[in-house]
């Protein structure tokens, strides 16, 4: 049977998404992005025919380098335990490779292909000279102690280390990795590579070489994207009602950013289900249960006491909003979610993470004419924020956290104008997910069409 919820495909496009298909067997959530980029890009072509020459954009959907490898490690049990590690360089057009490390029990080849393509053009909105990859691996890192989690993140080192540099291939935290994890892999680097190179990694800790504001950073910048769209329609944050699902490190700043613009957070969620505070979720318990215990955000309302409640499992996009935030994780928020979020009033959907919307939520979003903000857009702060690291580390400077937010409030603003601009530039005003891939496109096609055919 036709899936309905896909739109046509351009003449000259529909072999190379029939190539990705078909070489790409098994890997859904890759076909999914490829889809999305390629239904966006008829218009382009109709306009600069040449985009389509010396098999340019067949080349794009090609990552550059693929590396998959085993990851041995011994647990607190003296058990030896075998992971996978994966890293994908997907283009290196605008400058070496960025993008995230993941680990997840989900991680495979198919998942960090996705997440490397959209970061390609992802990076590409920002402006700074970044090119596009991921990594991760299909370590589980909940329950594991300190000392187990080291022993993999030096392991999982022992290998990448070769493949990675700061003119190279430029990871970062994602799921999973944060500032211990890079802390753990960074000590590794420097050890087998002898010498102090500060600029391998991003996502560091302040003592040796981290950025202020980078933990902030994607949450931060997914609200001043919001922010941008709002005001482009004549209102801001001032009351709205918001919901935003997840509550690991892109949750926990994106609330904190809407409550500090005005604002009102009544939900969000983690892999158990869901809490909804009518009072507006208390921010600093938010903190202390996730970042400081790593429990489980059903403790909140046993701690917070009446006007709270947990659902089991469960929809968060169940209650009802203006401003619907997904932070959670990829394929998240489905058709029927956005018929709910739709009927119950919401104005703005925005991805904090990496497109945690389903094909068929989207076109629902864009057929009802709700604002949407595509992630490789609204979730751009991060990377941005690690291009700046990048920037303080090859100066030997330290930025204030003021200087670096104030770099990045820029950056989201100048994210948000190149979409909008793009988008009524190709006769689609308002279409932030056309604006979004065209934009990122063009200046990645441009850069490789100056290098010749590589």
């Amino acid at each position: 049977m036709k899936d309905l919820t896909l739109k046509p495909i351009h003449e000259k496009l529909q072999p190379i998404l029939d190539t990705v298909l078909h070489r790409n067997a098994g890997e859904p959530e890759f076909h999914q992005a490829a889809r999305e980029v390629l239904e966006s890009l008829g218009r382009v072509i109709n306009r600069h025919p040449e985009y389509s020459e010396d098999a340019l954009i067949q080349r794009i959907c090609e990552p550059e380098r693929q590396i998959i490898f085993r990851v041995p490690w011994i647990d607190d049990n003296d058990q030896v335990q075998i992971n996978r590690g994966f890293r994908v360089q997907f283009n290196s057009a605008l400058g070496p490779y960025k993008g995230g490390i993941r680990f997840h029990p989900s991680v495979n080849v198919g998942i960090i292909k996705f997440l490397g393509f959209e970061q390609t053009f992802k990076n590409a909105l920002t402006g700074m000279p970044i090119g596009g990859g991921k990594g991760g691996s299909d370590f589980d890192p909940k329950g594991r102690s300190d000392r187990e989690i080291m022993r993999f993140c030096q392991s999982f080192m022992i290998e990448l280390h070769r493949h990675i540099g700061e003119y190279v291939d430029v990871p970062a935290g994602d799921v999973g990795v944060g500032a211990r994890e890079i802390g753990f892999m960074f000590g590794m680097y420097k050890r087998l590579n002898n010498r102090f190179e500060a600029g391998v990694l991003t996502g560091k800790g302040l003592v040796y070489g981290g950025s202020r504001a980078r933990k902030e950073a994607t949450g931060f910048g997914t609200v001043y994207f919001v922010r941008s769209m709002l005001n482009r329609k004549g209102t801001d944050f001032d009351g709205k009602r918001c919901v935003v699902s997840g509550s690991g490190n892109v949750a926990i700043y994106a609330i904190e950013k809407v409550l500090a613009l005005g604002g009102k957070v009544v939900a969000c969620s983690d892999s158990g289900g869901y809490i909804v505070d009518e009072n507006g979720i208390d921010l600093e318990l938010v903190k202390q249960i996730k970042e400081v215990e790593r429990g489980r955000i059903s403790q909140y309302v046993e701690r917070r006491g009446d006007g709270c409640h947990y659902v089991k499992s469960g929809s968060v996009w169940d209650v009802p909003c203006e401003i619907a935030l997904p932070c959670a994780t990829q394929n998240e928020l489905t058709a029927a979610d956005a018929k709910t979020l739709i009927e119950n009033g919401v104005i703005v959907v925005a991805e904090g993470a990496n497109m945690p919307c389903t094909s068929a939520a989207v076109q629902q979003f864009r057929k009802a004419g709700i604002m949407f903000a595509p992630g490789k857009a609204a979730n751009a702060g991060g990377v941005a924020t690690s291009a700046l690291e990048m920037q303080q580390n090859a100066s030997r400077d330290s930025w204030s956290f003021a200087k670096t937010e104030s770099r990045l409030e820029e950056i989201m603003s100048n994210i948000h104008d190149s979409c909008h601009e793009t988008a009524e530039e190709y006769s689609a005003p308002g279409d932030y997910v056309l604006g979004a891939n065209i934009a990122g496109f063009v200046r990645v096609a441009d850069a490789m069409r100056a290098m010749g055919v590589i």
